[in-house]
């Protein structure tokens, strides 16, 4: 079964559960826009993809969304950088992913 990043709004976070494992972005929403502020995956689960896969299922979230995004995160670049990678999500210009003065 493969795993899909979820919003749990009520915790403002993204998941992306793995076996009996987490990751998450961490999220406020302020100004119409999305601000991520902390991602977390946990050391056991490093090496594997799993930032990315994260990022990735989150930027898809917001994409459908039409939402302005801000990276703040500890990790901004890992943010940017899947972004960047994935350039078809930039297509329409509706989002601003990556850091916003």
């Amino acid at each position: 079964m493969v795993e899909k990043v979820i919003d749990n709004t009520q915790a403002s976070r993204f998941e992306l559960p793995i076996g009996d494992e987490i990751a998450v972005a961490y999220y406020r929403l302020e100004d119409g826009r999305v601000v991520l502020t902390h991602t977390e995956v946990l050391q056991t689960l490093s090496g594997q993809g799993i930032g990315t896969r994260l990022a990735t299922g989150v930027f898809d979230i917001l994409r459908a969304r039409n939402a302005r995004v801000i990276a703040t995160a500890e990790r901004p670049a890992m943010l940017s950088q899947t972004v960047a990678v994935t350039t078809a999500w930039l297509d329409d210009g509706a989002a601003c992913p990556g850091p916003q003065a």
